[in-house]
């Protein structure tokens, strides 16, 4: 049977366009629908604009250093319609971006919302189209839970676009989003609380980063409050919105901002016109291949919950592309080890496993700790602390996990990923010569046991 394309990619976010982009390279006639905005989550709600708001919230922090350092500032003032805007054009600038990436790769862009109407055929717009391939790529969706009130609650998609700054936040979730959100919130001025039903946020997350992280919050005077969880948001007559707890206590704030989960965005997608099966958790099914419960149609990134970062859906989408059009260059993606860093204040960088996950999995665990004021706090008056964490196999000398909390962890933990998945060991950490005067140095530096 002939068909309209190759590869039909239904989701211009990160993994949809980078396998459409390949497959197109690779000599296929691909096309992309996509029914709001191209570049996906990430560069429109989530990791892009996010990172340029705490930027900004950083600010704050250089300018309370800068007495130290001899610099005598007028009192600064911060607009938010000014960032916004800022944020927006880069956005739109980006957009473009990526619409030129698949028009200039020979991929056909359908603006519209796609919807499966068989195992080889789309609609967008009411015109139909068949592929041999069918690529779901449609990411996720933040979730509020069903609570009264709950309409008068925003999530990430909403806080991007807010008018104004609320002036009292209440930012509900233990997630690196409602971690990252409070920061930056706090950061630009807003009185912040963060609330979260369980006994301490990030769960998944190393036990000392977290201690770690919620103890430098404190001192930052975030309102922390856990094991607390919202019964019911009433707006009152002033405008601003009364949260009444399930422990009977009520907070009143003029802002509920909601991070406590995301859902596959499955709506309207005609999966009930195919063979394509949900997993338990609502996820598309897919196997180690991406191939989804019906033969012809695959799916990648958020839509399947396995690692829910932007440069794993950018792997899988590679990885699809490549075992479809050009399988002499396939490799299958390696979810070990995967660098992350949670944007917070001060950030999170972690690679490998937990001291926890060490243990559970049964390493006789060697743990390496240090927690030290950074040299650039040194001329001044605050007194936060860096953490720098190793996780070492006591049997084989292999480093297991490398954790830090402090300035630049992401920046520092992406060289550090390379050399776990390169299996090195501590000998090989202690014998590599450090850059002198820096935090990372102390990766290498670190020589006493902890535990």
């Amino acid at each position: 049977m002939a068909y309209d394309f190759d590869l039909f990619v239904i989701g211009a976010g990160s993994g949809g366009v980078r396998a459409a982009r390949f497959a197109a390279g690779f000599g296929a006639k691909v096309a992309v629908a996509e029914s709001r905005y191209l570049g996906g989550t990430c560069v429109n709600v989530g990791c892009v604009p996010k990172k340029l708001l705490v930027y900004g919230a950083h600010v704050a922090d250089e300018l309370e250093q800068a007495a130290g350092f001899g610099w005598t500032l007028e009192e600064g003032h911060f607009d938010w319609g000014t960032l916004i805007a800022n944020k927006n054009r880069e956005i739109e600038r980006l957009n473009g971006i990526y619409r030129n990436l698949l028009v200039n790769s020979g991929v056909t862009l359908l603006q519209g919302h796609a919807r499966l109407t068989g195992a080889n055929e789309v609609e967008v717009d009411g015109q139909r189209y068949t592929a041999e391939h069918i690529l779901i790529a449609t990411g996720g969706w933040p979730q509020v839970p069903d609570i009264p009130g709950k309409e008068l609650a925003i999530t990430s998609n909403e806080a991007f676009y807010l008018k104004d700054l609320p002036r009292r936040v209440l930012v509900v979730g233990g997630g690196y989003i409602a971690v990252e959100f409070a920061g930056i919130f706090q950061g630009l001025g807003a009185a912040t609380t963060l609330l979260y039903r369980g006994d301490l946020f990030l769960r998944g997350f190393d036990g000392s980063v977290r201690t770690h992280l919620k103890e430098e919050l404190e001192k930052r005077g975030l309102d922390l409050q856990f094991n607390a969880d919202i019964q019911r948001i009433d707006k009152l007559e002033d405008g601003s919105l009364k949260a009444t707890l399930k422990d009977g206590r009520e907070l009143v704030t003029d802002c509920v901002f909601y991070a406590t989960g995301r859902r596959p965005m499955l709506d309207n997608l005609g999966l009930e016109n195919t063979g394509v099966e949900l997993d338990a958790r609502g996820y598309i099914r897919v196997d180690q291949q991406y191939q989804t419960t019906a033969p012809s149609i695959l799916a990648i990134g958020d839509v399947i919950g396995r690692v829910q970062l932007t440069p794993v859906a950018l792997a899988e989408g590679m990885a699809v592309a490549r075992r479809l059009f050009k399988p002499e260059q396939y490799r299958p993606v390696d979810y070990q080890n995967i660098p992350t860093a949670v944007f917070s204040q001060p950030p999170i960088g972690t690679v490998g496993l937990t001291e926890e996950q060490a243990l559970e999995a049964g390493h006789k665990v060697q743990v390496f700790e240090s927690r030290f004021r950074a040299m650039k706090l040194t001329l001044t008056d605050i007194q936060e602390k860096t953490l720098m964490k190793l996780v070492v196999d006591a049997e084989t000398d292999k480093v297991l996990g490398c954790h830090m909390v402090g300035p630049d962890a992401g920046e520092i933990i992406q060289g550090l990923g390379i050399a776990l998945k390169a299996g090195a060991t501590k000998q090989q950490f202690d014998e590599t010569i450090g850059v002198h005067p820096t935090a990372a140095e102390e990766f290498v530096t670190m020589r006493t046991v902890t535990r």
